[in-house]
């Protein structure tokens, strides 16, 4: 019989470090989202195809996944507290002037400063998660992220297209943005706060050492199938529920939100049970792994028949999806962060997050070209479905055994 391990308990600064997290974490989603649930405003007055929107959708990325890379060595090196809030700022006011701009050039270019601004988030909360919460937490530290990452959305599609209904899109960007600067106040009140570490080690590994080796490749990939089947829905839902399915606004925000609302209930879910499992005698590596395969394998399912099936089974498969989507989010990170250790988690989890975010580049530009030459998003679901299926062989079989990797 297993004997249950006695659970660390996280300290009082790292009880107040996590929810901040997830917080910059939804804002960053938020923000990030706002074109998306502005297409159907915004391609009809700027005039816009599906491609060029997709495309506009993906610029971010251009910027965001090789910035990942950057990002992860300045939260290594620099104080992480102060990387984030610089970055924060930064995105912010990329978001403000995005509601002041006019014309496809402008857009473009402002969505590649956002994705500068956000490219700190991941490294920096991974880097801050693995100083400050015990390894055994790291799923339920690393499910305020995912919250976030599914509460942002939820509020942005929601509230994001009642202020554009009300107001127009430009209104949604100014608001949001300038909200967003608010995070900066307790930010900085805990920063001042933090404990002293560890002096800095004299060996770090260098990105060149973790990108050599074969678990943060497959880490990466597997990152890349889960991102895919996000951004794909992050980009595209709100014009495939107002152009596909006839949805006003209004009811397009309502089903939005409660879409990314159960999602983020899955990650508060999801981030506890693996830890509660480890907690009780199960390997990490069973725990992880378990939580990662069978999301994927479920995601699959669910978007192959949103592909095949009318606007209810649609939405239902949809609604199952976001339902599992915790048991990749909240775990998504532990194990990179599990992986790579305390010494390498900023950098790794750069990288990883690299890799993974090229799904932001493909996902929303290749599909507006689909949906222009088939006319509907049949085929784009079943190229997401596709991809998560390899993701589950990438968790499962070659990223190994999900247990500190030995630097030196």
């Amino acid at each position: 019989m297993a004997i249950a391990a006695r659970a660390i308990p996280m300290s009082n600064h790292a009880r107040m470090l996590v929810p901040l997290l997830g917080v910059a974490v939804f804002i960053n989603y938020v923000d990030r989202g706002n074109l998306a649930t502005a297409g159907p405003l915004l391609k009809t007055e700027l005039g816009l195809t599906n491609t060029a929107f997709g495309l506009l959708i993906s610029a971010f990325f251009w910027v965001y996944a090789p910035a990942q890379l950057l990002a992860g060595w300045a939260a290594q090196r620099f104080c992480a507290y102060r990387v984030l809030a610089f970055g924060l700022a930064l995105w912010a006011v990329a978001t403000m002037a995005m509601g002041l701009a006019h014309g496809f050039a402008a857009l473009f270019a402002l969505r590649l400063l956002l994705g500068l601004g956000e490219a700190v988030a991941f490294p920096c909360a991974s880097k801050l998660i693995a100083d400050h919460v015990p390894p055994e937490r790291f799923g339920q530290a690393n499910s305020a992220t995912a919250l976030g990452l599914s509460f942002g959305p939820a509020f942005g599609i929601y509230v994001g297209g009642m202020v554009m209904a009300g107001f127009g899109w430009r209104a949604s960007f100014i608001g949001f943005g300038a909200l967003s600067l608010l995070w900066l106040v307790p930010w900085l009140m805990l920063k001042r706060d933090a404990p002293r570490l560890h002096p800095t080690p004299d060996y770090i590994p260098t990105l060149r050492a973790i990108a050599s080796r074969r678990p943060a490749i497959a880490a990466a990939l597997g990152h890349f199938c889960i991102n895919y089947s996000f951004y794909f829905l992050l980009a595209w839902l709100p014009l495939y529920l107002v152009k596909t399915h006839g949805f006003s606004l209004v009811q397009m925000g309502a089903i939005g939100g409660m879409l990314y609302f159960v999602a983020g209930l899955s990650a508060l879910g999801f981030g506890y049970l693996p830890d509660r499992w480890i907690a009780n005698g199960a390997s990490v590596n069973r725990a992880r792994k378990t939580m990662l395969v069978g999301g994927l394998l479920i995601t699959a399912a669910t978007l192959a028949a949103a592909a095949l099936g009318n606007a209810t089974i649609a939405i239902g498969a949809l609604f199952v999806g976001q339902a599992v989507s915790g048991m990749t989010g909240s775990n998504l990170f532990a194990a990179g962060q599990t992986l790579a250790g305390p010494l390498a988690s900023g950098k790794w989890i750069g990288f990883q997050n690299a890799v993974g975010n090229l799904a932001g580049i493909v996902a929303p530009a290749l599909t507006g070209w689909l949906v222009d030459q088939n006319g509907n998003f049949g085929a784009a679901f079943a190229i997401a479905a596709g991809v998560s299926l390899l993701g589950a062989l990438c968790w499962e079989v070659l990223v190994g055994r999900i247990a500190p990797l030995a630097w030196r």
